[in-house]
């Protein structure tokens, strides 16, 4: 029970220039199933120019559980979080970004899972839209989740549920200071090595985080090179001193290389960026991998990302660039086997594989190795070994809610296929085949209404690809038996892509 006239959780806001993106935050607010005098919201308005501040002050004279806090223009979510910290009462806080918004029973239920568990921090499921958010980390519950026994290190931002005396006893706030990135990874990092108990609650989509299309979030202004990756050592700073040189710290550290440093070298990403930008973000990744990692880190990787490590370590920016023209053609494809249906129940079997225009990713047979065939003859060999990662690769059969985003990753039997010669009589590709039975009585909870798409999600060697599959299921109400719209029949394609054009 929390304390009488203590509210269960405070909501935390930042606020700047939000015009009409905020209005989807504040209607969910207003929805939650938790009642009104159990939570309450904190604004702060970061010295906003437009009518920001005045749509806040009426949003708090209409309701009592909402106060606004006007602040000097900080520049920066930093500084109005740890003022919201401040003013926050409740048992439990949750930081918000001011254009997300929350499913109607979110903080219900993380308050509830927060108690049931006795955890310090409650990460609820996400929804993206523009925005990644982690994957295999909600893939299931996780009540009881470390860095050493889960991917925590996959979900480093702040939008989480924390016990509000768990923050101030380890005197935990956001750096301030101007324009600082990754102004999260050091609390959270930090946090998941102090927290008594962290849960994970993956069974119900609490938050929707977006990247607005204008591109005007406060932090969506393009990285300056030097000082993003000094903030990415600091990170590192937090993760040494928590942990002795190992496996552990190793794979830490990979989700930095991964994700901060390889993801702003390869693809699209790279090809579409100035080249005297990338050129700067080369060199200061360059000198992270050889000031910070140990051989471990980029050795954990898959062949590919092995492959752009073993490149950028080198200062090897043209051949980055080559790697990357290849791989931005990299695709999943997928098909629908057969379909049968029973009651609310269906079963579809398909098949998916990657490739490269129309060739397959294949790999070379050297031995007992499986070597991952790319474009260029200049990596070593060792660096391309992907025998490990093809017995470890998954497919994963995917329903989308077309109206909310909400992604439910279903429970399926798969088998991968070794198909030889290829390309050439030494080579192999691989074919993934998946049946999964999508019960629509308890998909997502029973909460099924609206459209559902089918996609393949393939994850192997360094690739996670999605491939649409030509199947809608359609459910007029909660539970209720969907019509299933099959886009392979010619009809149905077409009004597929004309409803698509119209939704633009």
């Amino acid at each position: 029970m929390a304390e009488v006239g203590v509210p269960k959780v405070s909501v935390v806001v930042p606020a700047y220039n939000c015009g009409p993106h905020i209005e989807k935050l504040v209607a969910s607010l207003l929805r939650q199933s938790l009642p009104a005098d159990e939570f309450e919201v904190i604004f702060v308005d970061d010295g906003s120019t437009d009518e920001t501040a005045e749509r806040l002050d009426r949003l708090a004279a209409e309701h009592r559980h909402i106060t606004v806090l006007h602040i000097e223009n900080s520049g920066w979510p930093s500084r109005p979080r740890n003022l919201g910290i401040e003013q926050a009462r409740g048992e439990y806080v949750f930081f918000a970004d001011d254009d997300d918004w929350f499913a109607d029973e979110a903080l219900e239920r993380l308050y509830a899972c927060a108690k049931a568990n006795d955890a310090d921090i409650v990460i609820g499921k996400m929804a993206g839209y523009g925005r990644p958010v982690p994957r295999e980390l909600f893939r299931k519950n996780r009540f009881d989740a470390t860095l050493s026994n889960s991917p925590l290190i996959d979900s480093l931002t702040c939008h989480k549920l924390f016990r509000r005396s768990f923050l101030n006893e380890h005197g935990l706030r956001f750096p301030e200071g101007g324009k600082r990135r990754l102004e999260d990874h050091s609390l959270v990092v930090r946090a998941y090595f102090l927290s008594r108990r962290t849960s994970v609650l993956s069974d119900y989509i609490c938050y929707h985080h977006v990247q607005r299309g204008d591109a005007r979030n406060v932090t969506a202004a393009p990285l300056e090179p030097s000082s993003y990756y000094a903030r990415v050592r600091d990170a590192l700073d937090v993760v040494d001193a928590h942990t002795e040189p190992g496996a552990l710290r190793d794979r830490l550290h990979r989700r930095w290389l991964r994700n901060e440093m390889l993801s702003r070298l390869r693809g699209k990403r790279l090809l579409n960026a100035d080249e005297a930008w990338v050129e700067q973000v080369a060199l200061e990744v360059q000198k992270i991998m050889l000031d910070r990692f140990a051989p471990g880190v980029a050795g954990g990787l898959p062949p590919m990302l092995r492959a752009m490590a073993y490149l950028a370590e080198r200062g090897r920016v043209a051949d980055l660039r080559r790697l990357a023209q290849w791989e931005a053609g990299i695709r999943a494809h997928g098909t629908v086997g057969e379909l049968r249906r029973a009651d609310h129940a269906v079963t579809v079997t398909v098949a998916a594989e990657l490739r490269f225009a129309d060739q397959p990713v294949s790999f070379r047979a050297d031995g007992d190795r499986d070597v991952l065939m790319l474009p260029m003859e200049e990596i070593a060999p060792e660096v391309l070994d992907a025998t490990a990662q093809v017995r470890k690769a998954r497919l994963d059969l995917v329903a989308r809610h077309r109206e909310t985003g909400a992604e439910i990753i279903l429970p399926n039997t798969f088998e991968t296929e070794r198909i030889s010669g290829t390309t050439a009589a030494d080579t192999v590709h691989l074919v993934h085949r998946a049946t999964a039975t999508i019960d629509f009585a308890a998909l997502n909870g029973g909460r099924t209404r609206g459209s559902w798409l089918l996609k393949t999600r393939i994850t192997n060697v360094g690739w996670t690809e999605d491939a649409r599959l030509p199947l809608v299921f359609i459910c007029p109400a909660d539970g209720s038996r969907p019509r299933i719209r099959d886009e392979r029949k010619i009809w149905n394609r077409l009004r597929s892509a004309v409803g698509r054009r119209i939704k633009r």
